[in-house]
């Protein structure tokens, strides 16, 4: 024992020894998280997400890219220690900085991960919710939807990172009242619909089976969401905007 003490006192072989010791907790963690996530159900949300078609056009997955970031993390703080133990580099304040760099480094990037995860989920679920809708303005909301969210966590991973962000912030907020002002106009008929649809879902002056007229579309009643109601005849479907129901009247058949 005591010949091998003075070896087991050399900075090299005890750096050595922490860069072995992380990489195989690395690897460790890494399945662990993979094995985590998919338990968890996480492939399933993500599929079809344009993120995740890309990951898996490169060979791999939403999942395994998460995991192995949460491995390479653990790796850089292994090399890191390693470097330190065996006085590669002998700064104090810069190894000060990277331990100080390297979680906030981590962090963003797992921000910007999961920020495009959600803002093509989002771009998915808000195009699905409104593919009823027959107006033509509807079309830009899911993208609007996808950009605000990746405008965010942008501005969260800047953050993370130690850049100064207030500029951004107050883009954000120029944005944010631009969308609104914009929004109000060109969407005025999107706004109208909404509007009387709500009116008609709470008053209800017809359900689904009922045969209506509005103007001079006559049908049953198929459908009604808070944008549209479908009605159809023999031979044809009419998607009416909710906001003409208001405005030109229904008119319920009687048998």
């Amino acid at each position: 024992m005591v010949a091998w003490q003075p070896l087991l006192d050399e900075p090299a072989v005890i750096a050595a020894a922490v860069l072995a010791l992380g990489l195989v907790v690395g690897y460790l963690v890494g399945r662990l998280n993979e094995e985590l996530l998919s338990a968890s159900g996480v492939p399933e949300t993500v599929e079809g997400t344009p993120f995740e078609r890309t990951a898996q056009s490169i060979g791999t997955s939403t999942v395994e890219i998460v995991a192995r970031l949460s491995s390479w993390f653990i790796y850089g703080i292994a090399v890191l220690t390693a470097i330190h133990i065996a006085q590669l580099l002998d700064t104090d304040a810069f190894w000060l900085r990277v331990t100080e760099f390297i979680p906030q480094l981590f962090i963003a990037v797992l921000v910007l991960i999961l920020g495009f995860v959600i803002a093509d989920k989002s771009e998915l679920v808000v195009g699905e919710y409104l593919r009823g809708v027959k107006l033509p303005e509807v079309s830009v909301i899911p993208k609007l939807v996808k950009y605000s969210v990746l405008y965010v966590t942008f501005i969260i991973a800047l953050g993370q990172v130690g850049v100064h962000v207030l500029a951004l912030l107050i883009l954000l907020t120029v944005y944010a009242v631009g969308v609104v002002i914009v929004g109000t106009v060109a969407f005025k008929d999107f706004l109208v619909s909404s509007a009387a649809g709500i009116y008609l879902l709470l008053n209800q002056p017809y359900g689904i089976g009922d045969e209506i007229r509005v103007d001079d579309q006559t049908g049953i009643v198929q459908e009604v969401d808070l944008f549209v109601t479908k009605i159809e005849d023999d031979s044809e479907e009419y998607i009416v905007p909710n906001r003409k129901v208001f405005e030109d009247g229904v008119v319920r058949m009687r048998d």
